[in-house]
């Protein structure tokens, strides 16, 4: 049976609610276990509270905190983050930041990586932030998976959207404060072609 883990950092829950999507895409198909995780905040407390985020990451403190063994025990890692000024957000560099040791023993090597983010504007650097998070899975020897445009969803022009070739995306601005559901089924898209994939490599 495929492996797929999915680790994703989320401060207001919008990058959480897309991982929740990734995961439902990907378990339907059989043969495949799926297991979601969370980064560890690095946030202050203090400020989470009077930003708000503490609240709104109730709704994932369930979750469990993803390690270093959630990214060995994967054949698969649908990572997810916000974007951060066209990059990913801190809290999940700096859990990449920790895989050095996998990276010299080539633990990552041959595994599927994908990648989804959320900003908070329609130009606020979607693209580059999946595409400069390949960079870190390159390096780890990953397999990248993207989403092809013969998805429909990728080519619908009817209202402003995410969802990218490299990666699903959401735009999360005052008006719907949640991703649309457009977005949401471009993320289960890309959960089911990574689980249709590792199946095919790993199951």
């Amino acid at each position: 049976m495929a492996r797929i883990n999915i680790i994703f950092y989320s401060m207001y829950g919008h990058t959480y609610k897309m991982a929740e999507a990734e995961a439902q895409g990907a378990r339907e198909i059989e043969g495949v276990e799926v297991n979601i995780y969370r980064v560890q905040e690095t946030v202050p407390e203090d400020i989470l509270i009077k930003s708000g985020a503490k609240k709104a990451q109730e709704s994932f403190k369930h979750l469990p905190i993803a390690t270093l063994d959630s990214l060995k025990q994967a054949d698969a890692i649908i990572f997810g983050t916000p974007t951060r000024f066209g990059m990913m957000a801190a809290q999940m560099r700096q859990f990449l930041d920790t895989t050095g040791g996998l990276w010299s023993r080539g633990e990552l090597v041959g595994k599927i990586g994908s990648i989804f983010t959320t900003t908070s504007t329609q130009h606020g650097g979607q693209e580059s932030t999946i595409l400069s998070f390949h960079t870190t899975l390159l390096h780890h020897g990953m397999i990248i998976v993207g989403l092809p445009f013969t998805l429909p969803a990728l080519n619908d022009t009817s209202s402003v959207h995410g969802g990218t070739p490299y990666g699903a995306s959401a735009i999360i601005n005052s008006e719907n404060n949640s991703p649309t559901e457009l977005e949401l089924e471009i993320a289960k898209m890309q959960g089911k072609r990574v689980a249709e994939i590792a199946k095919k490599l790993f199951g």
